[in-house]
């Protein structure tokens, strides 16, 4: 872009710059301080998607570069969530996502009616994975396919519950997302354990009562979650009205 016949500039220079070029330029270096002093990375709300797109988890918003996030960061609405989100995780008696520390609610003598009181999180070492068997299974009567995983925490306290979640393929960064569509993961959790990830068929799980359940065996600290997946006409007509 030729910028030597504007006014105010000498002939050979750089011109001055308009108003669309200043802002552009005032809007990279804000990004380039703000990538200096806040790591995007931990943020909790971040993900990257296999587009190459930025999206903000806490206010389901798509941006096209790390500058756009950043700013969406500091807006009006993902501040807005952010306070309706600690709210209700300090009523919940969450972990806050961001400082890692449990959020219990509780008073302290006679002037803590409704105070709310901090608890540090217990940074727990690791004692390894536990002992599991995976068992393939079939539905005598529709002939799903499903899966029974069996776990064993010896070493588990007694206060602790293990705990699960389903993760798909593009949540993970262990292997190319694109190259494993075909599959989800099931994640265990029970400290001082290790989590375990079994990697199974991205097919949708049937929830119905009977079909999926949990259970945990206090007496021989053995966690066991079985699930079957929908058969392919389920999975075809889901949610079309009148058919179960």
């Amino acid at each position: 872009m030729d910028y030597q016949n504007r006014a105010g500039s000498k002939k050979g220079g750089g011109g001055v710059a308009g108003f669309s070029e200043t802002n552009a330029d005032r809007r990279e270096r804000l990004r380039r301080l703000a990538l200096e002093t806040i790591d995007i990375e931990k943020d909790p709300y971040f993900f990257k998607n296999h587009l190459g797109s930025f999206e903000c988890k806490l206010c389901l918003t798509v941006h096209i570069n790390d500058g756009s996030y950043l700013a969406h960061t500091q807006g009006r609405k993902h501040q807005t969530n952010l306070a309706r989100r600690a709210a209700r995780d300090q009523r919940e008696g969450k972990t806050d996502p961001i400082t890692g520390l449990l959020i219990t609610n509780g008073t302290t003598g006679a002037a803590g009616a409704g105070a709310t009181s901090i608890q540090v999180r217990k940074n727990l070492v690791k004692i390894g994975r536990p002992g599991y068997r995976i068992t393939k299974i079939r539905d005598p009567v529709s002939r799903r396919q499903g899966l029974r995983f069996q776990l064993q925490y010896p070493e588990i306290s007694t206060e602790i519950t293990p705990r699960h979640r389903f993760m798909s393929a593009f949540e993970q960064r262990i292997e190319n997302a694109n190259d494993n569509k075909r599959f989800q993961y099931l994640l265990v959790a029970a400290e001082p354990y290790e989590t375990v990830a079994f990697k199974i068929p991205n097919k949708e799980i049937d929830r119905r009562p009977g079909d999926f359940w949990t259970r945990y065996d206090k007496d021989t600290n053995e966690f066991f979650l079985q699930l079957l997946f929908k058969a392919e006409k389920e999975e075809r007509y889901h949610g079309v009205p009148g058919l179960r």
